[in-house]
């Protein structure tokens, strides 16, 4: 039988050397993989349908479909990996069905919402700049906040305008830099405190202590600023990052454009993630109808 302790870290080697999976992606994966073999009490080689209807239907209370469906997910490429390996033939998920979930998306956040938030934060001493500069960048860049923690002082490009990023499966794209988000960050750039080492030296945004500021300490930035801003939505850095596509599509930005710097792989997910107001969609449509009567 194979160790499951060996065997899921030759896993975690495989999603991100092979895969090029992200670093908070392959740790996921390998969190709902531990789980389930704890849980189950079996091996690798010698888990089945069984076993993993079983671990479901004794979690199914405390489970949202949603849950069920990324668990689901990570064991079916845990087993595809086996498959690879040679060490099983079939996988045992393939006789799972996935739940049926719908489609989650985030609060839209209007422009005037994206500006109160930004005005709600006091540019008084470098944290409020930084803050100040995080919700420009978040927004104005369409960035998620693992690549907005991560910036560096090194891709930022002020002259030309835009800022170089670090995306998923370390792909790399550039985003342009508006006005305002350039400002903001030439703001706080210039009252940055001095890191605290070698490893956040050319980070763009550090925490009190030097160094850099975390995810964490992002999302409650954003959703302190939108509660001083009395935005009553449930709000992340994503819902900026989902507002700035949204805008962008509204007021006739191309799909294709948003996508490369949203960096989405297929425009299908972009499509998901920038749906325009009815209103919008419904003139669009109407305007351009042979039939419509205008």
């Amino acid at each position: 039988m194979l160790d499951a302790g060996q065997i899921i870290r030759e896993y975690g080697s495989y999603l991100k050397i092979e895969r090029a999976m992200s670093d908070n992606t392959v740790s996921a994966y390998l969190s709902d993989v531990r789980q389930f073999f704890e849980t189950a009490g079996c091996a690798p080689d010698t888990a089945g349908p069984q076993e993993i209807a079983g671990y479901f239907s004794g979690r199914q209370s405390s489970m949202t479909k949603r849950t069920q469906a990324r668990i689901l997910s990570a064991l079916r490429s845990f087993f595809n990996y086996l498959i690879l390996e040679g060490y099983i033939k079939d996988n045992p998920c393939d006789k799972m069905d996935f739940p049926k979930i719908g489609r989650k998306l985030p609060d839209i956040l209007s422009v005037e919402e994206v500006d109160a938030m930004i005005s709600s934060v006091a540019a008084d001493d470098w944290k409020g700049l930084r803050d100040r500069a995080l919700l420009e960048v978040l927004y104005g860049c369409g960035l998620r906040v693992s690549e907005a923690v991560g910036l560096k002082v090194t891709d930022v490009f002020f002259k030309e305008g835009f800022v170089r990023i670090t995306g998923k499966g370390d792909k790399q794209r550039l985003v342009p830099l508006g006005e305002m988000a350039s400002s903001a960050l030439q703001s706080y750039l210039a009252a940055r405190p001095e890191p605290s080492g070698a490893l956040s030296a050319d980070m763009v945004f550090l925490n009190a202590r030097g160094g850099r500021l975390s995810r964490v300490s992002a999302f409650n930035l954003v959703r302190t600023a939108a509660m001083a801003a009395g935005v009553n939505k449930q709000i992340s850095p994503h819902s900026l990052r989902h507002s700035f596509a949204t805008h962008l599509i509204a007021n006739g930005a191309d799909l294709r454009a948003v996508q490369e710097m949203l960096g989405h792989e297929s425009i299908l997910t972009t499509e998901i993630y920038t749906h325009i107001d009815t209103r919008t969609w419904q003139e669009t449509i109407l305007a351009s109808h042979p039939r419509s009567g205008r």
